[in-house]
């Protein structure tokens, strides 16, 4: 594509972009199990209304435009107060739980080279369950992720294990409140008190929790305490975009005083351009994410999230019931909250995965590791939580079925394999693709080979092929 020579009409531009959307699933029809979650119509207005209410206002400078700052203090104040955190308790709202779960990496990387200049390699042990968020960060910032097992039964993470790991150049415990993938609650307690133990700080993975658990527990539930109310705990991320149902470009990262948040902020006056000092990664960020978060978190107040998150459990809990009445499923560990994984040890779940979308659901497939099997990810939002019978009607159809499915090409991945443990170079991957049928600028219709293919590869590799597949399509 060239760049337009003129302009076009308004009308002839959004026809457009409408019809680029017609190959997108539904998931305005609860058909979308993952990436979206969606409150009512009216909070959904709501938010469209604060978010371009917003949208050209520039957080980089306060200075100019001081509304920026009083809404990130007041978000960050009530989502402190939600979480345990006493007065002492700082923070600011990021772009999503990638930057703050990076943020928090880069202050424990800064605290130490603050506290332990000698240090010269510094490292961070955390589950396998952990997000990849913590391993995007480790790479971007030079900290070492050492990797632990986890319970195979409750998929919590194995404080023991954790201990182990501890070396003289460990900075960071992380824990996850709950794990995305199998919705496990880690013992926050014993692992914050670990750190303590050791000096190190503890950052809590709360990004799909922190706007859920604790209207859970207002609910009458039993929650093990994750939050700053627990000593120990030095950091801790919440999404905003996620349970918290405001606009795509929320989170929260909080840590316990201003000491340590002075290691996340960066700041240059090296330059011949203006003075910069950034608290986030971002400098330029609309601030429409952090106005339509303000105003949906006072729209709905504690009682609005506390009738959907009972909306929504209610929901789980009848989804993880009809799931084990469907002979060849069963649900992965003890998920504490909307966040569940289905596994099969007789149906090639990957299939099941293509089978569900190409009756109009997605779902995610998620790779075995050593004490976890293949299996695919569901996420229940209030915007799905109408159509648990529908996906649970089609999900058993799907296993129905599933004796007439093809089975998967294994000569195909053995070679496919063997390729890429052999030879990654460009005329072997043009052969890989065109054996496994990928075209470049092509999506795949159905992603059940490939995965195969990337469950049969040690993970470096499988990263490498990834990145491989990524940079030929786009």
């Amino acid at each position: 594509m060239s760049f337009p020579a003129e302009g076009l009409p308004p009308a002839e531009i959004l026809a457009a972009l409408r019809s680029f959307k017609t190959t997108d699933l539904d998931w305005q029809r609860g058909r979308v199990w993952a990436y979206i979650y969606q409150p009512d119509e009216a909070a959904t207005t709501l938010i469209e209304q604060a978010y371009l209410l917003y949208l050209s206002e520039n957080c980089l400078d306060p200075t100019t435009f001081p509304s920026t700052a009083r809404l990130e203090q007041e978000v960050v104040r009530m989502v402190a107060d939600l979480l345990g955190g006493d007065e002492q308790v700082c923070g600011n709202v990021t772009s999503g739980g990638t930057e703050s779960i990076l943020l928090a990496v880069k202050t424990a990387r800064d605290w130490a080279r603050l506290h332990r200049p000698t240090l010269d390699q510094p490292e961070m042990v955390l589950s396998r369950t952990a997000h990849a968020a913590f391993h995007k960060a480790a790479h971007y910032l030079g900290v070492k992720p050492v990797i632990v097992d986890f319970d195979p039964a409750t998929f919590t993470a194995d404080v023991q294990a954790m201990r182990s790991a501890i070396t003289d150049r460990t900075i960071l415990l992380v824990a996850s409140a709950p794990s995305y993938a199998q919705g496990a609650l880690d013992p926050v307690p014993a692992i914050a008190a670990l750190a303590q133990e050791y000096g190190l700080l503890c950052h809590v993975d709360a990004c799909v929790g922190g706007m859920y658990l604790p209207f859970l527990r207002q609910l009458g539930r039993p929650i093990t305490p994750f939050d700053l109310s627990v000593p120990g705990v030095t950091s801790l991320s919440v999404d905003l975009h996620k349970y918290g149902y405001a606009a795509k470009g929320a989170s929260v990262i909080l840590y316990r005083n201003r000491a340590l948040r002075r290691c996340q902020l960066f700041a240059s006056t090296d330059t011949t351009a203006y003075t910069l000092i950034n608290p986030t990664a971002l400098s330029s960020r609309s601030a429409g994410p952090l106005a339509a978060a303000w105003a949906l978190v006072h729209y709905l107040g504690a009682a609005g999230y506390r009738q959907m998150v009972a909306t929504v459990q209610a929901a789980t809990e009848r989804l993880i019931a009809g799931i084990a009445a469907i002979p060849g499923l069963e649900v992965l560990g003890q998920p504490v909250m909307s966040m569940l994984a289905v596994a099969s040890p007789t149906i090639n779940v990957f299939q099941l995965a293509d089978a569900l979308r190409r009756r109009g659901w997605y779902v995610q497939p998620q790779l075995s590791t050593p004490h976890s099997p293949r299996n695919i990810h569901l996420s229940v939002s209030y915007g799905v939580a109408g159509q648990v019978e529908a996906l649970l009607a089609d999900l058993a159809a799907c296993v129905a079925e599933a004796p007439q499915w093809p089975p998967v090409n294994r000569e195909l991945v053995e070679m496919a394999v063997a390729i890429l443990l052999r030879d990654r170079s460009p005329a072997a991957l043009q052969q890989l693709w065109q054996a496994i049928g990928l075209r470049a600028g092509e999506l795949p219709a159905e992603m059940a080979l490939i995965n195969e293919v990337l469950d049969a590869l040690p993970d470096a590799v499988a990263n490498e092929l990834v990145i491989d597949v990524f940079n030929t399509l786009f």
